[in-house]
Order: structure tokens, then sequence, then C-alpha cells
């Protein structure tokens, strides 16, 4: 049953990291910007629910890749006589039809990174939980966490459409595991944890507001409510997890001479690993 559990999670996680790339490619703008609707050539985002879900190629660009392979073959009609002089003046190029290009990272990169990161993460989820409910929490939070760590390494935030929407469906989802039977935390435990964790981020944004952004306060929220499901030793475990990442980061790029001290670094991919991190250990320490 565990490795029929932990297939399925797995083939889930793949499968919802196979609309990462695209998504994130939307989500990776400037603050003041509204979300990419199209693609860097131009053309229009469609498929289901407006763009969002879809593999990361554009749909335009993969039918006109094919045909702009092709080679016109060259004409075979005789040249004219070297004395033969041309009075006509060549007739004007047509304008280009082309879509001017957009600026800002390419929609497709590695293919497969995001379906393997997040299949990793969700049949190591399902590995420590095995057939608890609250899995099915951590398992819908999973591709949205790959999403986020994209973001953020690419534009340095974590946008309001994801960090506020799941500050508020963790804990109501948390709420409903605690209704099934074998639920291994506590819902209570899950509300104060977001709070304090959030509370505690918010306390270090306002101390420090050039080293702490407030996309990180808000995602702190839902973290905090996870790691919080199992525990006040879980939620401090997962928390200093994922300063301690952090740090790392940071100083293997001032020794390697890729930044200094004073570097701005994307916090939210170490906020979520050590929360991952927690919540292992929090899963495999449960006793439901």
């Amino acid at each position: 049953m565990y490795a029929t559990l932990i297939a399925v999670a797995a083939l889930w996680g793949a499968a919802t990291g196979l609309l990462v790339p695209r998504a994130a490619y939307r989500l990776s703008v400037e603050p003041e910007e509204r979300w990419r609707d199209s693609c860097p050539a131009g053309h229009a985002l469609v498929g289901p629910a407006g763009g969002w879900l879809g593999t990361p190629a554009c749909r335009t660009c993969a039918t006109e890749a094919p045909s702009s392979s092709i080679q016109v073959p060259p004409p075979t009609a005789e040249a004219p006589p070297a004395t033969e002089v041309q009075t006509q003046a060549p007739a004007p190029a047509p304008p280009s039809t082309v879509p001017r290009p957009l600026t800002g990272p390419p929609l497709t990169g590695p293919r497969f990174t995001a379906p393997l990161l997040t299949g990793l993460t969700c049949a190591a989820l399902a590995l420590a939980a095995g057939p608890r409910p609250e899995l099915l929490v951590w398992l819908l939070y999973a591709p949205f966490a790959v999403l986020l760590a994209t973001v953020d390494v690419r534009v340095h935030r974590l946008p309001d459409q994801l960090t506020l929407p799941l500050a508020a469906a963790t804990p109501l989802l948390l709420a409903g595991a605690e209704l099934l039977p074998y639920d291994g935390g506590s819902w209570l435990h899950a509300l104060l944890g977001g709070s304090a964790l959030g509370g505690g981020y918010f306390t270090l944004f306002l101390i420090h507001p050039n080293g702490m952004g407030f996309g990180d306060v808000k995602l702190a929220l839902s973290l905090g409510a996870a790691l919080g499901w199992y525990g006040w030793g879980i939620l401090f475990a997962g928390t200093f997890a994922g300063f301690l990442l952090g740090s790392l980061y940071g100083l293997g790029l001032v020794v390697a001479r890729r930044g200094t001290r004073t570097s701005a670094i994307p916090f939210g991919p170490f906020m979520l690993g050590g929360a991952l991190l927690g919540l292992l250990l929090g899963a495999l320490s449960a006793t439901p």
C-alpha cells in the first residue's frame, strides 16, 4: 500500500510540475507590472483557465516552428544576360507580421526540472506522512511551493496571487484534515503556528525591511500553519532550517566571490526548503 501511495504521489507531483513553467513565466514580473499574457514572441497565451494551465511551449510558436524550418528551393530560371540592364526598381519588402519580441525570461527552460522536483517532493512527503489525511494538504501545496520558489529565484519576489490564497487555504484544509480519522496533528497548533511565524517575520521586516521582503511575511503565514500542525518543536525546526539554508547559500556566494554580505538573495526557496525538512521530520515523528 505504501509503495502505491508513494507512486501516486510522485505521479501527481510530476503531472502538476509540468504546469509550473508557464505559470512561473507569467508571474515573473516586477511588482508594479501585471502578469504576462503573451509569450516572448508576442503570441497570446491561450488554454484552460485563461492560459494559466498548459505546457511550457507556446501553442503558436510550436505550430510555426516546423514551417519556419522548411527550406525554399532556389528558382531554376536562368539569370538574365550580363548586358541586360534592369530598369525596374525592386518592390519594397512587405511589413513584417512577426510580433515584436517581449522582454523577460524565456517561456521554456529545462523542461523536466519542475516535474522532477515536484515529483520527488510529493514522493518524500508520502513516504513520511503515509495515509494520513494531512498528506492531501501537503500534496496540494507542493506544486505551488515549487512555483513560488521558481518565481522568487527569477525576480526576487513572492506574488500575492499565490501567497495570500495559500495563507487562507492552508489552515482551512488542515481544519478539514482534523475532522478525518488518523490525522497526525492539531488544527489549533496550526492556526497558532501561522500567526506566530507570520508575526515573527513581520517583526523582522519592521526591524530590517531591506533584508526581509514583505512577500516572505505573507509566505510565513501558510508555512507556519503547516509546520505548526505538528507542534511547536517542528515549527522551530523548520524555521531554523530555512535560515540555516539561506545563510549557507549566502556564505557560499561570498566565498565564491559572487556576492557580498549585503547582496540580496531570494529567501523564499530557503523558507520552503526548511519547511519541507520540518514537515518530513514532523510526519515521521507524529503519532495518529
